[in-house]
């Protein structure tokens, strides 16, 4: 085979064989160990992703040669010597390639690293990088014209959208193993994650844009409480028309408005961070928690969940700050968010306040475990995180059963600023995206927006403010950008990026 030329996409098929037979043994180690491997599903799950990995390789490989000779080989040989080690230390040390375990290996000296020296290593660069290496830098590859090179990588890329896309049913399952499977594919484990590790490590770094200076216009006591739902979607609530009864207290309590409104995305961070803007710019300009602590207003936020863009405040309460000062079985739930929500308000020298909730509740794929059991007002329920093995019935009954729960922290919310007599008090509940149970075969979020359905972007927009306070304009359609400039108005806060237009009160 050295000796005569070989067809490029031979070669690519073959290194991608040699690079799946190497490498990729505690993969499919994991996948065996976690998947019923006797079952119809699990068998095409197992092909699936063999053939996506084989595929998936030779068509990167074949896109580096084909873009230069040298450079592509030089690509391989480097591939396959890192994939050595790489697999060695997983064989050795049971490690998982992440993010983490590339900052840990980027930040080791030299004295540190050389303790992992041993025989075996070399074994394994010598087996598995440097002899593939020899053949991959004497093989004479032929040429591939331009057009047929472009009809191989549109035939292959589609070929592993339809590959995708006929596994819609175990997305849920790849995404609640991602982790693990990412950090244990070569060459992409180490590949991806080291441009994560420094994309990330550059945002960190990443100084925000300061918005221009607002003024606050009034000494009247106003506090907003923003609720940051997570996997709300819309159409789960009786508020919205629904016919399960799922907001028993909120459709009861007065001066509560709902109006449609899409997320700006499907995936948390992205999400939160649209709640939190002042507008779309692509830019990571100072969000509103920074913005009104940084003019003089009171913030707090309170978290049982994770996503959100750096928050620069003094008082950033997690599940861990909370849970020692709280009491009773909802301490263990989104209850504890409340934990004495009002004295800390009463206890502020400030007479404008903003309390941020976000809060975990809907978030899959456990949604049995994310309430109370006195909630669980729908049954039978779902109890497994293979949501593809429940019933339709079971996976919404428990999803319901979650909406049950936030409407109560809802009303709990709106029952506590009631008692804040001297206040004006407005609480205003928006998801960050929303969720699909199903539909389509679809479970979850996550989707590019483009192509999501509607499921995972349609989401509850709620407002409830107190009696002598702001009315609301006759909105229809919200986005989550509402948020900024509705938090401006209420506190009376002045700012020059303020936009009426955007403001929900009157």
């Amino acid at each position: 085979m050295l000796k005569n030329n070989i067809k490029l996409i031979h070669f690519v098929l073959l290194i991608s064989l040699l690079n799946f037979l190497f490498f990729h043994f505690p993969f499919f180690s994991f996948v065996f160990e976690n998947v019923d491997y006797k079952s119809i599903s699990g068998i095409f799950l197992i092909i699936s992703l063999i053939i996506l990995m084989l595929v998936a390789n030779a068509f990167a490989f074949y896109l580096f040669y084909f873009l230069s000779r040298y450079v592509g080989k030089f690509l391989l040989v480097i591939t396959f010597i890192i994939s050595s080690i790489a697999v060695y230390f997983i064989n050795t040390y049971s490690v998982i390639i992440d993010e983490s375990m590339i900052g840990n290996v980027l930040n080791t000296n030299y004295s540190e690293s050389s303790t992992f020296f041993s025989f075996k290593l070399v074994l394994y660069v010598l087996l598995l990088g440097i002899l593939p290496s020899i053949y991959i830098i004497k093989a004479k590859v032929t040429t591939v014209p331009l057009k047929k090179f472009f009809i191989t990588i549109s035939l292959t890329l589609l070929f592993m959208l339809t590959m995708v896309f006929v596994n819609a049913s175990n997305w849920l399952w790849i995404d609640k193993n991602s982790k693990t499977l990412g950090g244990l594919a070569m060459p992409w484990s180490y590949s991806v994650n080291i441009s994560l590790f420094y994309i990330h490590k550059s945002q960190k770094n990443q100084k925000e844009i300061l918005l221009p200076n607002a003024t606050i216009k009034d000494n009247k006591k106003s506090v907003v409480v923003l609720v940051i739902g997570e996997s709300v979607r819309r159409a789960n609530f009786s508020l919205y028309g629904y016919k399960k009864d799922t907001n028993p207290l909120l459709s009861k309590i007065p001066n509560v408005h709902h109006f449609n409104a899409n997320s700006n995305a499907t995936y948390t961070t992205a999400g939160v961070k649209s709640i939190l803007e002042y507008k779309d710019t692509g830019d990571l300009y100072e969000i509103l928690p920074n913005y009104l602590d940084r003019n003089n207003v009171e913030v707090i936020w309170r978290t049982t969940n994770w996503g959100e863009p750096p928050v620069h405040i003094k008082n950033y309460q997690d599940r861990a700050f909370l849970v020692p000062k709280c009491k009773g079985e909802g301490c263990s739930y989104d209850e504890v968010l409340l934990t004495d929500l009002n004295g800390q308000i009463l206890a502020s020298k400030k007479n404008k306040i903003l309390i941020v909730l976000h809060t975990s509740t809907s978030h899959g794929p456990t949604y049995s475990k994310k309430y109370p059991l006195q909630f669980e007002k729908f049954k039978p329920v779902c109890n497994s995180v293979e949501l593809g093995k429940c019933s339709q019935t079971e996976l919404m009954n428990a999803y319901d059963n979650t909406i049950v729960y936030t409407d109560y922290i809802l009303s709990k919310v709106i029952e506590d600023l009631k008692q804040l007599k001297d206040y004006n008090s407005a609480m205003i509940f928006v998801s960050d995206h929303g969720e699909s149970l199903g539909e389509k075969n679809l479970y979850m979020h996550g989707l590019p927006l483009s192509m999501a359905p509607k499921e995972q972007y349609e989401i509850p927009f709620i407002v409830w403010s107190s009696d002598d306070s702001k009315q609301l304009k006759p909105n229809k359609t919200l986005s989550q950008h509402n948020v900024f400039h509705s938090v401006l108005n209420f506190l009376n806060v002045q700012s020059p990026i303020y936009d009426e237009n955007m403001n929900i009160f009157k």
